[in-house]
């Protein structure tokens, strides 16, 4: 059995998640100790409970500290079961994080499967269901499985109450991805997404975007949502490239103006776009799993955050797989696995 320090590196929930969705796919038992150890508020939060669960039902796993404030779990796993499955955070707590802790191992299964997912679709410390949607499936999709996402309602903090669907068409073997380039821009969007808010809240964030990066204010678009449960906002911008496109996204809190919001999102995409990268912070930790899996495959991103150093460590644990950093300049890094 591994043993995995939750607090190591970054030290919040990916290391659990991370560490879930490599025991399922590798069938290596796991305890994974000192959980969110450094947080205000230690232990499994009911998002990391619920990833823990799922986790647990896809391949029905013998499970030991799947509780509330537990600050160690430990998984062993069984075969995978493709089927039809619900995960309900309870909260608006991330259902996007509890999507990416078990897609891995049903793309890769015997049989398809469906999910549906109920809870924060669009909250801070989170990839957003556009992310999902439009940045992360589809790099998925050239690698041999066929996903389709579904957006049924936005969820947002602190309702939540969100749901989507994913259907999911496996493959047994995966095929490497080369993303070391990002090609030509071919299109720019901005969508600020407004629930029971006032619209000149969105018109706000998107003037700020468009005004920091110098792009026509008619690529913004205000889309007001009413079959969300609560009141909430994100600005989402899309970069729609060659070979990839990066979905970046700011959410609206009430202690935040329109303004830092959006500059926030802008500050992001001026970063990523000065780097002349494929891949973000946010999908370059989705990337190097996706290479793990495939044994194969590389990608340029940004500087390496924490997270994404975290990612690395974990991984390794539980493949015998070489990644390959090479810094390409200060601003580009290129991760690859040989």
């Amino acid at each position: 059995m591994l043993v995995i320090d939750g607090s190591h590196g970054e030290g919040g929930g990916q290391v659990l998640r991370t560490s879930l969705t490599m025991s399922v796919l590798t069938g290596i038992s796991v305890r994974i100790e000192n959980i969110r150890a450094h947080r205000s508020r230690p232990g499994l939060m009911k998002q990391h409970l619920t990833s823990v669960l799922a986790a647990s039902a896809i391949c029905n796993a013998n499970v030991v500290g799947a509780e509330l404030g537990s600050l160690f779990v430990e998984f062993h796993p069984g075969k995978v079961q493709p089927g039809d499955y619900r995960f309900a955070v309870g909260t608006a707590g991330s259902a996007t994080l509890v999507l990416q802790t078990v897609l891995p191992a049903l793309m890769q299964a015997d049989a398809p499967s469906t999910l549906v997912l109920e809870g924060g679709t669009h909250g801070a410390n989170a990839p957003s269901f556009d992310f999902i949607a439009h940045s992360y499936l589809p790099i998925v999709n050239r690698m041999g499985p066929q996903i389709q996402a579904e957006l049924v309602r936005y969820g947002f903090y602190p309702a939540g109450g969100g749901q989507f669907r994913i259907t999911v068409t496996p493959s047994a073997t995966l095929t490497p991805v080369y993303l070391l380039e990002r090609g030509e821009i071919l299109q720019i969007d901005i969508c600020a997404v407004l629930s029971r808010l006032p619209k000149s809240i969105g018109e706000r964030e998107i003037y700020m975007i468009t005004s920091r990066l110098g792009w026509d204010r008619g690529i913004g678009r205000v889309e007001e949502v009413r079959n969300s449960i609560g009141s909430g906002n994100a600005v989402i911008v899309t970069i729609r490239s060659t070979h990839v496109t990066e979905v970046f996204t700011g959410f609206g809190q009430r202690s935040i103006s329109a303004e830092k919001v959006g500059q926030t999102v802008a500050n992001e995409v001026q970063e990523y776009l000065e780097a002349q990268v494929p891949a973000g912070h946010h999908l370059a930790d989705q990337l190097m799993l996706l290479l793990a899996q495939a044994k194969g495959g590389a990608f340029r991103t940004i500087s390496l955050s924490q997270h994404s150093q975290t990612q690395l460590a974990i991984l390794t644990r539980f493949l015998d797989v070489r990644f390959v950093k090479k810094q390409i300049n200060n601003k580009v890094w290129e991760i690859a696995v040989v």
